[in-house]
């Protein structure tokens, strides 16, 4: 490999890292350096921007430590027989990189993630001293998300989660099959029992926190993984299924979904062309559902075809899944329980719980649900309220050219 300096290995290193999408900072613990002591922050406003519950956007540098790998996973830009540009930090020019961009004010934060060099152990050992060193020889107090080789040492694991605020470990496709066919170097079983030992030191940790307050901390901001959408067989249904096994087993914090990209001299067993970008932003909002708006995981798959087993991509799956299930509704904004009014078309967590919050003292006409939407028209074909009850309970149908948006490519927020 020819010498490169900094600024070359930064360039190669930190455009192959654009692919990880699972790099959000929100969860971590409130640490700065205002009393004069340490250096660097999670807090405040500030490249790769991530954004916290309360809309902060805290940037983070993103780069690979190596983009050098002794893998071949087929769906992999940086696979061992790919024919890219190589480059390499050292552990020490990392920590100089992420210091010397923090100290200009360019990001609050480090994402660090590589390809593996030589053996699993001796790439998680490089990954683990970058943080060290942060953590302990410089006193950086910033964000720190690493990402974990799941057949590394578990207590090389271990450590990663002792220095960084947030560990992940991508279980890379939604099937087993799609990982044997596609990535036959990992191993499913291996993934997720590297995600189940961290899910149980994440859970330890919290307890021993809850009796000593001097217990060292453990992932604070607890892990997420990332699934490739697109690059094998695997339906929506098949990607929620899998999404909420994942939560449901290991806590995660998020599962991300990133829209199979096609590479340069493509393997021949990968489809030729990416998936709609809309598939990856309706994975999204069923993400949303499943962890904000109390839908079961069953729902959830209920609003992809029954034939295709695919969400829908000119409507978001809540809407799908009211137009599949028009039985349900209208329902009654000032007597329906929380559970029914999270399923209204239109109406955002924010929205129901105004609403909650102000019928114990009036009963809401139409007008006063439409102050706390963004399209009333949308909200109007499944609520009944003081004023208002729809005249004909309109069919699939006849609903969907009214509620639907204009654009099938329309990314809107869905309430």
């Amino acid at each position: 490999m020819a010498q490169l300096d900094t600024r070359a290995k930064l360039a190669i290193l930190a455009d192959a890292a654009k692919y990880d999408a699972s790099c959000a900072s929100s969860g971590t613990a409130k640490r700065n350096s205002r009393d004069g002591k340490g250096i660097g922050s999670t807090e405040g406003m500030g490249i790769c921007h991530a954004y916290a519950p309360d809309g902060r956007c805290i940037s983070l540098l993103k780069i690979l430590l190596t983009n050098s790998c002794i893998f071949d996973c087929h769906y992999c830009i940086n696979r061992k027989s790919s024919n890219v540009r190589r480059a390499r930090f050292t552990a020490q020019e990392v920590v100089a990189l992420t210091l010397s961009f923090y100290r200009r004010n360019y990001i609050e934060g480090l994402f660090l993630s590589s390809g593996i060099i030589g053996s699993s152990n001796y790439t998680m050992e490089q990954i683990v001293e970058v943080a060290r060193s942060l953590r302990e020889d410089h006193d950086f107090r910033g964000y720190i998300h690493l990402k974990t080789i799941p057949d590394a040492d578990p207590e090389l694991v271990h450590l990663a989660g002792v220095y960084a605020d947030r560990v992940s470990i991508n279980v890379e496709l939604p099937t087993v099959g799609g990982l044997k066919r596609l990535a036959p170097e990992k191993s499913a079983p291996q993934i997720e029992g590297a995600m189940g030992k961290v899910a149980h030191a994440i859970e330890d940790g919290r307890d021993a926190r809850k009796r000593y307050r001097s217990a060292p901390k453990f992932a604070p901001a607890g892990q997420s993984t990332q699934m490739i959408v697109g690059a094998d067989s695997a339906t929506d249904r098949d990607i929620v299924g899998k999404a909420s096994t994942l939560y449901d087993r290991y806590g995660l914090r998020r599962v991300y979904y990133s829209a199979f990209s096609p590479i340069p001299e493509a393997s021949a067993v990968l489809p030729l062309q990416r998936p709609p970008l809309m598939r990856e932003h309706r994975l999204y909002q069923s993400d949303w559902l499943m962890r904000f708006y109390d839908y079961r995981p069953d729902e959830v798959r209920a609003a992809a075809d029954d034939a295709t087993g695919m969400l829908p991509l000119d409507i978001d799956p809540k809407l799908a899944w009211a137009l599949k299930f028009r039985d349900h509704f209208p329902v009654d904004v000032n007597r329906a329980p929380r559970e029914m009014l999270l399923r209204v078309p239109g109406l955002g967590v924010k929205a129901v719980n105004a609403i909650l919050s102000a019928r114990r003292w009036r009963r809401l006409a139409i007008a006063d649900v439409a102050r706390l939407t963004v399209s009333v028209a949308k909200v109007r074909p499944f609520l009944i309220a003081d004023d208002w009850r729809p005249v004909v309970l309109a069919d699939r149908a006849e609903l969907r050219p009214i509620v639907a948006p204009k654009k099938a490519a329309q990314m809107e927020l869905f309430g």
